[in-house]
């Protein structure tokens, strides 16, 4: 599609809108708003960059682009994976991380309202400290919530609670033509009509603009402990997530990963992890409102894994040993990225029973092409993250053999009926392998949902799919 470009009427207008200090042209928009964490996927500099405040800004903002065939990208703190903020056909950048309030925290309804522009790591804090607990969990602890909300972010704690969609209880939308909704509330239960809510979900911006979310919030657990257990047998080691499913008592968390990835972190934190010599790892965690259910969980789980291959089971019961554990297994992806220069990253999602399957694919890829590979994941959903690092190669060389790798990793999954995102969306990297996997059936069903909410095709145009 074709979209008009901003004139000097078009940011005087913007202004009037806006207010003059919400709206940013030239050198004051900095370097960081052209990409997000993956550079690899590019640069692109907005023609205006304008700091969201309130819905009814927002409302008059897309009134007028809508009028005008303006793009407008929405971008939260920048912290995604697949280009999904990057203002790619230039036009407004709408950053909403001034919109960071949390409206309020409804114990009698055990909702959080909040603006998109919350970071994570706030909300879990205000949630503690009121008894209560935000359960989703994605590692990267700065993102804001609209962001989680706008790519559907997992986590590590998907596993016991569901994934962001799982903790959204309604939200209000700025449409495209200004208009604005409100999908679900404070309920707890809504059947009326088709989920406009879900839909919104994972869309990356590209439906509506998000700016007031309600969350549910759960009592918190007042015990937690996490098992650390090393393998010498990726196999044994992936066979016991299953057994470890199985049991009554529902984990917390349940990852895994191998010694390499492991290596890389201790040399990126400076410190030693608490076992380091196993080819790979579960790590377990347990939370639980008594230490006697947490025992029972806790043995539980030990048995079955002692029984199926794990070397021992090492205990973080206090909070200094669970820092350590988890500190190193959040630094993960910091610590890829500080070991290469450059590198691309695959976020499938497989059947739990094609885990080990697929790193096997992985290891042979990485021989294959003679390319670093690292992976790792959330054993308990079958969502891995593989990371295909660059290191000494020549920019050609690299070209070629990223692409050949990215493909294939792809490929293997759709062939083992898995799907291409398990949490960081698609954004613009990631959409023909998208289209490969869903068909053009499917695709065309989104693109139309896309043109009923947004005729004119302005808002995050050319994420996801092609219009």
């Amino acid at each position: 599609m074709r979209y008009k470009k901003l004139d000097a009427a078009d940011l005087e207008n913007l202004r009037d809108i806006a207010g003059r200090e919400n709206v940013l042209v030239g050198e004051q928009i900095g370097e960081d708003y052209t990409h997000d964490e993956m550079p690899e996927y590019g640069h692109a500099s907005p023609e205006v960059l304008i700091l969201g405040r309130s819905t009814q800004q927002i409302s008059d903002i897309l009134r007028y682009a809508n009028e005008y065939n303006l793009p407008v990208t929405t971008r939260g703190s920048g912290t995604g994976l697949v280009g999904a903020c990057v203002p790619i056909h230039g036009g407004i950048l709408l950053s909403l991380h001034k919109m960071d309030k949390i409206i309020d925290l409804d114990l009698h309804t055990m909702t959080a309202v909040v603006q998109p522009g919350v970071l994570l790591m706030k909300l879990a804090a205000k949630a503690d400290e009121i008894g209560c607990l935000y359960a989703p969990d994605p590692g990267e602890k700065s993102a804001t919530v609209g962001g989680n909300v706008s790519t559907n972010a997992g986590g590590m704690r998907a596993v016991k609670y569901g994934v962001t969609r799982d903790a959204v209880k309604g939200m209000e939308v700025v449409l495209a033509s200004g208009e604005v909704v409100q999908f679900g509330g404070k309920v707890a239960k809504n059947s009326s009509g088709y989920a406009l809510k879900d839909l919104m979900i994972g869309s990356e911006g590209t439906l509506g603009i998000i700016t007031k979310l309600y969350l549910k919030l759960l009592p918190k657990p007042s015990n937690y402990v996490s098992l650390l257990m090393p393998f010498e047998d990726i196999h044994a080691c992936l066979a016991c997530v299953e057994k470890v499913l199985r049991l009554p008592e529902v984990c917390t968390t349940l990852e895994f990963m191998e010694r390499e990835v492991l290596d890389d972190a201790q040399e990126y934190l400076g410190k030693e992890f608490p076992e380091h010599s196993a080819p790979s790892y579960l790590i377990v965690s347990y939370s639980a409102n008594s230490k006697e259910a947490l025992n029972v969980a806790v043995d539980a789980c030990a048995k079955v894994c002692l029984e199926n291959g794990a070397k021992d089971v090492l205990i973080s019961d206090t909070a200094e040993r669970q820092n350590t554990l988890w500190s190193a297994r959040g630094a993960f992806l910091e610590a890829i990225k500080n070991s290469t220069p450059t590198m691309d990253e695959c976020d499938v999602v497989v059947p739990l029973a094609h885990i080990a399957g697929y790193l096997d694919f992985v290891r042979e890829l990485s021989a294959k092409h003679q390319v670093r590979i690292r992976s790792f994941g959330h054993a308990g959903d079958g969502n891995l993250h593989v990371y295909v690092c660059k290191d000494d190669l020549d920019d050609e060389t690299w070209a070629a053999t990223v692409t050949s790798c990215m493909d294939a990793l792809y490929q293997k999954a759709i062939e083992m009926e898995g799907q291409v995102s398990g949490e960081h969306g698609i954004g613009h990297a990631k959409k023909n392998y998208l289209k490969q996997s869903l068909g053009d059936l499917q695709i065309d069903l989104m693109r139309n949902i896309k043109f009923s909410f947004d005729p004119n095709g302005i808002l995050n145009p050319d994420k996801i799919f092609d219009l």
